[in-house]
């Protein structure tokens, strides 16, 4: 199995995201999981990297050119894939992975997940989608999102396919038992 991981470029304002990542990193090897992500040796991507690789573990990263100075991309992976654009490094970690996991980041994590989980809602693909809920980071928007349901712009099992989890072999554990819903995205108004 392959995991995808989307994560801050930066190491955030407390401790326990950095340890968080590391320690995620080292249950994916023990788990005999992959790792797939963005390829940078700094922030959250660097410590989940060097977590799997510590392990003994495989990483893949995919980085376009143009960050591969700016987020210092990591020389000390199983494969590094240099790719021309964001687009395309999205659509290449989308193909490789069996699934996605978001840790704690900024615009560009959020996006990536928020991306992956449309495509799941609109059934481009079954794969699951998780959060590691380090220190509570996702609090916020997992009561956001809760509030969007009862709002009624997300259905409620589509809302059920983010797996939420704090303990990585936990978090493991749910991905691979993972299963998609069988609700599509839409329905004839006098279905609801």
């Amino acid at each position: 199995m392959r995991l995808c991981v989307f994560c801050g470029s930066s190491d955030g304002a407390r401790p326990l995201y950095r340890e968080a990542a590391t320690a995620l990193g080292r249950s994916f090897a023990e788990s005999g999981i992959e790792l797939v992500y963005g390829g940078g040796k700094v922030g959250l991507m660097g410590a989940v990297a060097d977590g799997v690789l510590a392990a003994g573990g495989r990483v893949t990263g995919i980085i376009p050119q143009a960050l591969v100075e700016k987020e210092t991309a990591h020389l000390g992976l199983t494969e590094l894939r240099v790719v021309a654009s964001m687009h395309e490094r999205k659509a290449l970690m989308a193909d490789l992975a069996d699934g996605f996991v978001a840790l704690p980041g900024g615009l560009g994590t959020f996006e990536e997940m928020f991306e992956v989980w449309t495509w799941a809602q609109l059934g481009y693909h079954r794969k699951p989608l998780a959060v590691f809920n380090a220190g509570g980071f996702f609090d916020g928007l997992l009561s956001f999102l809760d509030s969007v349901v009862q709002e009624g712009f997300v259905r409620e099992p589509h809302r059920a396919m983010l797996i939420v989890g704090t303990e990585p072999a936990d978090l493991v554990a749910r991905i691979r038992a993972y299963e998609p819903p069988r609700v599509i995205k839409w329905v004839k108004a006098e279905e609801r």
